[in-house]
């Protein structure tokens, strides 16, 4: 006969409990996240301006535990207000991974094992390439810079870079 010690058994269900996190996370992003490729005006670089990768969850006041407990899962990012005063009945708030260095070694591995359903899967695959060139450094040369601005307006509906 075997016995399992009470701590193993917790282990599994946490283990359980995580796992199916990780599901619930991919398929929320799918729904209310996005992955970007943003080019802001910074007059202190090499071009004039500046690529900004970004993993975005956007939800509104009422549901700011989820966005919550998703910093918590990954353990990076912030979650930002966005204050509305329109028509809404409440505020949007955004959980934001903007570091590189998460990016690839928390957000990217994460969602290369639990994949998207969607559209965004392309979006993500291209984010994803974006990141490893601006971790290269290619984003500081002039072939790298347009390589990347050519990606990024493939994204999300094929927004317009310059």
């Amino acid at each position: 006969m075997v016995y399992i010690s009470s701590k193993k058994v917790s282990g599994a269900d946490n283990q359980q409990e995580r796992l199916g996190m990780a599901y619930w996370i991919s398929g929320f992003t799918d729904g209310e996240g996005c992955f970007s490729i943003s080019v802001i005006k910074n007059n202190t670089t090499r071009f004039g301006k500046q690529i900004f990768p970004e993993f975005v969850v956007s939800q509104g006041a009422k549901s700011l535990s989820v966005l919550k407990e998703i910093k918590m899962f990954f353990g990076c990012g912030n979650i930002f207000i966005n204050r509305r005063y329109d028509n809404h009945n409440e505020h949007l708030y955004r959980y934001c991974v903007r570091s590189l260095g998460d990016l690839e070694l928390k957000i990217i591995p994460f969602f290369e094992k639990f994949s998207l359903r969607s559209y965004k899967q392309k979006d993500f695959i291209i984010f994803k390439k974006v990141v490893g060139m601006m971790r290269r450094k290619e984003h500081l040369n002039q072939k790298g810079w347009n390589k990347i601005l050519n990606l990024a307006s493939k994204m999300n509906r094929k927004k317009k870079r310059s």
